[in-house]
């Protein structure tokens, strides 16, 4: 059986099923169905304060510059 005919007869399963073959079935499946990573608290915020500062415009700078930005702090006293 191909998984397209599997996943079919799971689609039509589902569809006719009583409520608590449906729960039992997400009991089982519950842990597979969302990421398998998360992100810290910290990190995400600052991910959404960087995304936010750069919708407002904030300015960027290529991979490049970062690099000679870097570069220059290292050489400083």
């Amino acid at each position: 059986m191909t998984n397209a005919a599997i996943r079919q007869q799971l689609h039509e399963y589902i569809d006719i099923t009583d409520d608590k073959k449906i729960e039992a079935l997400y009991t089982l499946l519950q842990n597979d169905m969302g990421p398998s990573y998360s992100i810290p608290a910290d990190e995400l915020h600052m991910l959404h304060e960087r995304a936010e500062k750069y919708l407002k415009g904030s300015s960027t700078l290529t991979v490049e510059e970062s690099h000679n930005k870097i570069r220059q702090q290292r050489k400083k006293p």
